[in-house]
This record gives structure tokens, C-alpha cells and sequence, in this order.
């Protein structure tokens, strides 16, 4: 009876030890995926995302083993670990030297030489696993679970192991060291403390411990199942820190951001995991080996979790990510779900104007609004030819400062489309006027009193939408003026989170539009002049190192980028005087062969006005071309 229960405790405990491993390489490869889709131009996040993919090659491994599997699939699986750990001290002293350099060390040739040679020594040890050096053969029935047996090479490695994980934290101290900003120093403590989960859980320590954990099975498997409790909590604990490199998103954004990505991902895969594995356990120790509730519970826990997830998300966010910033926010979030887009505005004119045709039944109508005293049609109904027989600035000088009456224009009624008075307006003074309101008069219709009523009513209905339309315009102009500063700022405050005494000095990246007119410049004085030699793009870091090769001759070093650039802008192949090539042969003919623009317009077959417009479209692909060799070469 004791031997029976006991048996079934030690069954339970390995079952949730296999939940728990299945759930971290979940964890590990939706936080890949993660870093994969947000930050991976950073050299943080890039080592990070190795890290997290020997990860998943471990914790997958070890979680796809079964004592009903064959002797020759335990055996794969257990060495296929290993493809995930050989890499491990690489990947960490590589993180560690991208951190020493995002804090303001940067790497002078020692240290990028070592992580390539480290990487080196893992691949060799590679060699030895495919080989059959590195580990010996496998023990089937071995106590507490199968197990290889070890050899002198898997001794050698483990003093690589432990040499190079010894060696990445002290990087990742001196890291923390130089970090100035509270905010930067609990992050990389974050970091730290997250970075010995990898590292000491993925190790096989039965390749030296089988002997005592046979003898204490129940605390081999429990001792097992806190560890990769405590492996799951800090990878999640290393991704929030990681996931604040390389990106200028407030910290809200990203918090919330990982957050759902956690709570949809990996949480709502293992919770649905983990229930089929207890289902399907549970039948088998009832004696029903297949049961039929399993795609059911799956089915049903994905939902409610998606479903709890969607509608908490809302409240955790305010509470945890907002903080003092609640307010402003929220009035951000309201404005954004209650904004009056392009669409939903056409939505609403065209049913208020299908009214209006309803209602005096009437062939045509239109709503014009008016922008900076041009008046233009903004939705029309019905007939519209009849409204292309005559302009509507004969209409617009019909109107008077009699904001409540209806005139005759042609076959039309139209009704001046006022602003709403407000408060502080003098009581003669006549709102401004935002458009017109007109129907098509019926042959010999009189409009009676309840037509004329309502017909004002919708007009009303119509003006609010306009009225919005125009403050939602001042709004979004605002904003299109306020973006760029607020960009700027959020990329000086990203880059000085952790090296605030390099970055914040560091000359920002240039505006696009900025780009583009210096890229026009400069190619317009290409073969030399004052537009070339004393361009603002001298000032970038690609041109500085390009020059560096140049013997410091920055025109030369200008000339060989943009020539680069140009050639990004090449499609593929021979070159053709096709549509395909147009951009290509403007600047080709143009700018580097100094053609005029009478001779390039009639190779191309185009006019000039038309050359003038491609050329433009021409010049911002040489631009974008060069500030994405810019972004790159920052982020290295």
C-alpha cells in the first residue's frame, strides 16, 4: 500500500517536472520569437536571442524524453542537448562583452577576439560530440533517468563551462559598475541575477551525480522541479531587462508589450500544455488510455485565457505600466477609441445625406467643406452629374451672414454649414463657415415647413461632423510637428539608460527630410563644389570611417557613399531603360554622368515636370539607403 502511493508521489512529481521543462522551452522560444520581432538590431538582444536558443534546444530535448521511447531516440535526444550547451559559454561571454559596450566600454579588438574564439572552442567541442568524444555511451536504466556517461573531453569541457561563465560574470559586473541611472543599474541587476538561470540549469549534473541521486530519487525529482521552477521565473526576469535595449519605446510600452506577449505566448501554451498532460495521465492511471476530453480542455483554456487576457489587459496596464502618467493616458486612449477617422466621417455624411434624399425625395445631394477658403465636394449622392454643371464657388458667394437660411443655387438647396456658437462669442458675430449642405430641387417642389425643419436638423448633424473633422485635423497637424522632437528625445533617452555620458553626447541621427535634402546637394555638386565638400553628412559616422581609409579626404569618402547608395537603388541584373530602372537611371544619367535635364528626359521618354517628380522619389531612396547604413553601423 506504502510502496503503491509512494510510487504514484514520485510519478506525480516527474509529470510536473516535465510540465515545467516543456513550459521553460515554451518560454525560451516564444521570448526568442520576441526578441526576433522588437529589438534584434541591438547587440544585446542578439546575444540574448543565442542564449535563448540553446535554451530551447536543451529544455526541449530533455522534455521530448520518455521511458516508452526507444533506446536509440533516448540516446539522440540526450546527446541533441547538447547542441544547445556547448554554445552556452560563447553566448554568455558574448552577452557580457555587448553589455560592457552598451555601458561605455567598447570592445578594442581583445575582447571581440576572445567571443570568436570561443564560439571557435564550441564548435570543436561539436565536432567531438558528432564524433562520439565528447560523451560516452548511454545508460538506459540508469537511476534516478537515463543518462550518459562522461569522458575526459566532457571533463576538459566542463572547466570551459565553468572558466567561461566565471568570466562572463565578472563582465556583467563590470557592467553594473558603469551603470549611472538607478533605472540602469536595477535592470542590469535584473540581468544579472536572471543570467544564472541558463546557466546552471542547463548543465547535466547526472553525468557526475548519478550515484547519490539514485539513492534519494524523491529529492533528486523535487530538488529538479524547484530548479526549473526558479529557470522559467528568471529567463522571464532576463528577458524584461534585455527587452529594454535597442529600443526607444517608453517604458510602459514595453513593459505592457512583453507582458501580453508572456501572458498570450507562453502562458496560455504551458497552461494548456500542462492540463492535456494531467488529462491524459489521469485516463491512463484509470485505465483509459485515450481520452476525449483532451482537445476539449485545450480548446477551452486557450479561449478563456485569450478571453481573461483581452479583457485584463486594459486594467493591468493602467495600475502597474501608467503610474503617475494615469491620467494623461488615459485621455490619450479615450481619444484614440473615440476618434472620428476618414472613414467612419464619409460613413456618417453618406447616411446624412441619405436623409436628406429620403426626406424631400431628391435626385442628388452633396456636403462641401471648406479649407483654407477653397471649397471642395466631400461626399456626393445620387446624381452626380448634376453637381458637375456648375462650380460650387458660385454657390459658396451666395452665402451671407444669415446662418439660417436656405438659398437657391441652380437645381440645388444649399445650406450654409456653421461652427456651433460658443460662449465668448459677441451675439452679431457669425460662427465661421465650415462647408455647404446641398439637395437637388424636385421640379416645381416647394419645401413645406416640417421638410424645411428637418432638412436643418440634418444640416446641423452634418456641421458637428465637419466641425470635429476640422479639430481633429489642428490635432493631427500638431502632432505630425510635435513627432520628430518627441523621436529625437526618446532615442536620447533609450540610449542613455546605460551609457548616458557616450550617448547623450553622441550626434543624433538626422531627419529623413534633412537627409534627403543634403543627399540632393551633395549629388547635385558630386564631381566636386561646396555642396559636396561642406554637406552636413560629413559630420555621419559612416562617412568619418569611410574616410579613415581615405586618408582622411571626406569629399572622397561623401562621393564613395553616395555611390554605394545608388547602387542599393539598382534592381538586379543588366541594366534596361525600363519602368523598372527609372529612379536608377535618373541619378545614374543625371547626377554621376552630369546629363542636363532637357538630354534625361528625352532618353527616358518622359517630360521634365514628370523627371522632376521621380527624381525626388529617386533622392529619398539614396537617402533611406544611407541612414539605414548609418543605423547599422551604430548598432555594431
Amino acid at each position: 500500500m506504502i510502496n503503491g502511493w509512494t510510487d504514484t508521489l514520485l510519478a506525480g512529481i516527474q509529470t510536473l517536472n516535465q510540465i515545467l521543462t516543456a513550459g521553460i522551452a515554451i518560454t525560451a522560444f516564444s521570448l526568442f520569437l520576441y526578441a526576433l520581432s522588437f529589438n534584434l538590431r541591438d547587440r544585446v538582444a542578439r546575444s540574448f536571442a543565442i542564449i535563448l536558443l540553446c535554451v530551447v534546444i536543451v529544455f526541449t530535448a530533455e522534455a521530448l524524453q520518455d521511458k516508452s521511447l526507444a533506446i536509440k531516440t533516448l540516446d539522440l535526444l540526450l546527446r541533441l542537448q547538447w547542441f544547445g550547451i556547448v554554445f552556452l559559454p560563447a553566448a554568455y561571454l558574448h552577452l557580457s562583452d555587448a553589455l560592457l559596450v552598451t555601458a561605455g566600454r567598447p570592445s578594442r579588438g581583445r575582447r571581440r577576439f576572445a567571443v570568436r574564439g570561443m564560439y571557435a572552442v564550441s564548435v570543436f567541442f561539436l565536432v567531438l560530440l558528432a564524433f562520439g568524444y565528447l560523451l560516452g555511451p548511454l545508460v538506459p536504466d540508469g537511476k534516478p533517468a537515463p543518462h550518459l556517461l562522461r569522458t575526459m573531453w566532457t571533463e576538459v569541457f566542463t572547466l570551459y563551462y565553468v572558466g567561461a561563465m566565471v568570466w562572463a560574470g565578472v563582465n556583467f559586473a563590470r557592467a553594473y559598475s558603469l551603470m549611472l541611472t538607478r533605472s540602469g543599474r536595477r535592470r542590469m541587476l535584473y540581468l544579472m541575477a536572471g543570467a544564472t538561470a541558463p546557466a546552471l540549469g542547463s548543465y547535466p549534473y547526472l553525468l557526475f551525480g548519478y550515484g547519490l541521486a539514485a539513492q534519494h530519487p524523491y529529492l533528486f525529482w523535487s530538488v529538479a522541479t524547484v530548479i526549473n521552477v526558479l529557470v522559467g521565473a528568471l529567463v522571464i526576469m532576463m528577458a524584461y531587462a534585455v527587452a529594454f535595449f535597442g529600443v526607444s519605446w517608453p517604458d510602459r510600452v514595453i513593459k505592457s508589450r512583453l507582458v501580453k506577449w508572456i501572458m498570450r505566448g507562453p502562458v496560455t501554451a504551458s497552461a494548456a500544455l500542462a492540463l492535456m498532460t494531467v488529462v491524459r495521465r489521469g485516463g491512463e492511471f484509470f485505465g483509459s488510455p485515450y481520452n476525449a476530453f483532451v482537445p476539449f480542455i485545450v480548446v477551452a483554456t486557450i479561449l478563456s485565457l485569450e478571453h481573461a487576457i483581452t479583457f485584463a489587459a486594459p486594467l493591468w496596464e493602467r495600475w502597474l505600466f501608467f503610474g503617475s502618467d494615469r491620467g494623461e493616458l488615459k485621455v490619450l486612449q479615450n481619444f484614440e477609441e473615440r476618434l472620428l477617422t476618414q472613414g467612419d466621417l464619409q460613413q456618417f455624411l453618406e447616411a446624412v445625406l441619405a436623409a436628406v434624399r429620403d426626406h424631400l425625395q431628391s435626385p442628388s445631394a452633396f456636403i462641401a467643406a471648406l479649407d483654407d477658403e477653397t471649397l471642395s465636394p466631400l461626399i456626393v449622392a445620387g446624381n452626380r452629374a448634376m453637381l458637375d454643371q456648375d462650380g460650387l464657388t458660385e454657390a459658396l458667394e451666395k452665402v451671407n451672414g444669415d446662418r439660417r437660411r436656405e438659398f437657391q443655387w441652380g437645381n440645388f438647396w444649399v445650406l450654409p454649414l456653421h461652427q456651433r456658437r460658443r460662449a465668448d462669442m459677441d451675439q452679431d458675430e457669425v460662427p465661421t463657415l465650415l462647408g455647404l449642405l446641398g439637395v437637388a430641387r424636385p421640379e416645381k417642389q416647394v419645401m413645406e415647413r416640417e421638410q424645411r425643419d428637418a432638412l436643418w436638423l440634418l444640416a446641423d448633424r452634418a456641421a458637428l461632423a465637419l466641425e470635429d473633422r476640422q479639430l481633429q485635423q489642428r490635432v493631427f497637424r500638431s502632432l505630425a510637428d510635435l513627432q520628430p522632437q518627441v523621436e529625437l528625445i526618446q532615442r536620447m533617452r533609450a540610449a542613455g539608460r546605460y551609457d548616458t555620458r557616450a550617448n547623450l553626447l553622441a550626434e543624433p541621427l538626422p531627419e529623413e527630410e534633412d537627409l534627403a535634402n543634403w543627399v540632393k546637394d551633395a549629388l547635385t555638386h558630386y564631381w566636386g563644389g561646396p555642396k559636396l565638400t561642406n554637406n552636413p553628412m560629413i559630420k555621419l559616422q559612416v562617412v568619418r570611417e569611410l574616410a579613415e581609409k581615405d586618408d582622411g579626404n571626406s569629399a572622397n569618402a561623401l562621393r564613395t557613399l553616395l555611390r554605394k547608395a545608388v547602387d542599393q537603388v539598382k534592381p538586379g541584373g543588366d541594366r534596361k531603360f525600363t519602368t523598372e530602372w527609372i529612379l536608377y537611371n535618373i541619378l545614374e544619367m543625371k547626377f554621376i554622368e552630369g546629363r542636363k535635364v532637357r538630354d534625361v528626359a528625352s532618353r527616358l521618354a518622359m517630360s521634365e515636370a514628370d523627371l522632376y517628380r521621380k527624381q525626388r522619389v529617386a533622392v529619398e531612396a539614396v537617402a533611406k539607403a544611407i541612414l539605414e547604413m548609418e543605423v547599422s553601423l551604430k548598432d555594431q
